[in-house]
């Protein structure tokens, strides 16, 4: 993995030694002693593109910014924005080989996309890379930056555009499911509290309880991606400024809303914006919320769907593929077993998330790498596992109305629709007659001529609807 010996090749040194690098490859020696000690896992920083192309967008709006305050001349500020766009492009993601997880803080990541930035600024101004005369990763890609607020504001960046496909999925299935509810509503259904029969509803008011939180879950996520929109840039080290000409930060935002089409900003208080990753840790409790709350709803859509004999069989969920390699003809749900599943690994990843920004220390926390890994994971499994769910599962999910109502007409759950006709005490006797006899209520009923099966229906169909105002 991550071979650097390949084609022809240049000599990099550092304090360290010398390293060989493949002459088509535009990292440099610090991004080699970086794959060479910190690769634990089998993604790079490019496999997230949107995080590939953050951390290109904020050296872009430095490279302007510099520019702007007269540290950086034109040409070279023309050729750092245009190698940033190739970046962007996907020109060079086979250079990008440091690991998402790297454990140096960060900086094994910036100085990739220092040093990729930077000798293909050097090729477009004529030069080879390796030499860095025109065009250095640390005296001019880097310049006014540290990896300090570079890489958590690329972090954020990127964070937020990945969660914009996210909530779009959440709107899309909270709207599969309200037209469910349209669908369902005037199916009678008997709803259960502790998996007992409890009282008479309608399906369509099940399937609108899951629209209501499913665009709940897309609201909450709405308002934590804001808080992304805060950024640390031009608080370089550890928050002081120092190292950045004086008009840098203003200048650097501004540039940055252009690029982006984002109003990010700088925060309040810059030591509070290097120190803490509070934010991540909202944004990874709501990745976890949506993820527990989907996993409801999928388990609910698996007892309801369960059978086809043997289990309430209420819903019939899409069949996607054999259920089995030894019982032929058994369907599983695999598509809610599926949402079950991630939520396992996004509460997982919310536990490292947590862990993570509780352990910064002092003026900066230098364990973004993780955080970057597991918030990119969850929103990943859910952004993928939602689309799957919805558009083969809920999508054609259909409901057995016979067995909704046989179901109901045929449980304990009906006496509560009666008590205003008859009263408890003749309903609970009447209820507990039909346990022992094992026959439905709305028999007993009928046959004791207090009410009729129709009757009895119009008093169910009506206990149905909600009581209170709308």
């Amino acid at each position: 993995m991550n071979k650097l010996t390949q084609g022809e090749q240049r000599v990099e040194r550092d304090y360290v030694g010398e390293v060989t690098i493949p002459g088509d490859k535009l990292y440099g020696v610090n991004t080699v002693r970086g794959v060479d000690n910190l690769t634990v896992s089998s993604l790079n920083i490019a496999h997230y593109a949107q995080f590939r192309d953050a951390f290109a967008q904020v050296k872009w709006a430095a490279a302007l910014a510099n520019c702007d305050n007269a540290v950086l001349t034109k040409e070279q500020c023309e050729a750092i924005v245009k190698a940033c766009q190739e970046v962007i492009e996907g020109h060079f993601d086979a250079s990008f080989v440091v690991d998402l997880m790297e454990g140096s803080g960060g900086t094994s990541t910036n100085m990739n996309f220092n040093e990729v930035i930077a000798n293909r600024a050097q090729q477009l101004l004529g030069h080879a890379a390796g030499n860095y005369e025109v065009t250095h990763p640390n005296d001019h890609v880097n310049l006014s930056q540290s990896t300090n607020d570079a890489y958590p504001a690329a972090l954020k960046i990127a964070t937020y555009a990945m969660l914009d496909p996210l909530i779009e999925e959440l709107t899309q299935l909270a709207a599969l499911f309200d037209s469910k509810a349209t669908e369902f509503a005037d199916i009678l259904h008997l709803g259960r509290t502790c998996l007992q029969d409890a009282q008479p509803m309608r399906l369509g008011q099940l399937f609108g309880g899951y629209a209501s939180l499913t665009q709940r879950l897309a609201e909450e996520l709405m308002a934590v991606r804001h808080k992304l929109r805060t950024l640390p840039l031009g608080g370089t080290a550890i928050g002081t400024g120092f190292g950045a000409p004086a008009g840098y930060r203003a200048a650097v935002y501004a540039h940055l809303r252009d690029i982006t089409g984002v109003d990010y900003h700088a925060p309040t208080n810059p030591f509070d914006a290097m120190q803490n990753m509070d934010v991540f840790s909202r944004v990874s409790a709501e990745l976890r919320t949506c993820a527990v709350s989907l996993a409801k709803i999928a388990s609910d859509l698996t007892v309801l769907s369960s059978g086809p004999v043997g289990g309430l069989g209420e819903l019939k969920l899409p069949e996607a593929q054999a259920g089995s390699s030894i019982m032929p003809g058994k369907v599983n749900p695999v598509l809610p077993m599926a949402m079950i599943q991630l939520s396992f690994a996004v509460v997982g990843n919310d536990v490292a998330v947590a862990q993570a920004v509780q352990y910064g220390e002092l003026e900066i926390n230098h364990f973004e790498p993780v955080v970057a890994s597991r918030v990119f994971d969850s929103i990943a499994l859910l952004t993928n596992g939602i689309q799957r769910f919805s558009q083969k599962c809920v999508k054609d999910i259909k409901a057995d109305i016979a067995r909704n109502e046989q179901h109901l007409m045929e449980s304990m759950a009906v006496a509560t629709a009666l008590v205003p006709k008859i009263g408890y005490a003749r309903v609970s006797k009447l209820a507990r007659q039909s346990v022992v006899e094992g026959r439905s209520l709305v028999s007993i009923l009928d046959e004791s001529g207090l009410l009729s099966k129709e009757d009895t229906f119009a008093a169910i169909r009506k206990a149905s609807y909600p009581v209170f105002d709308a």
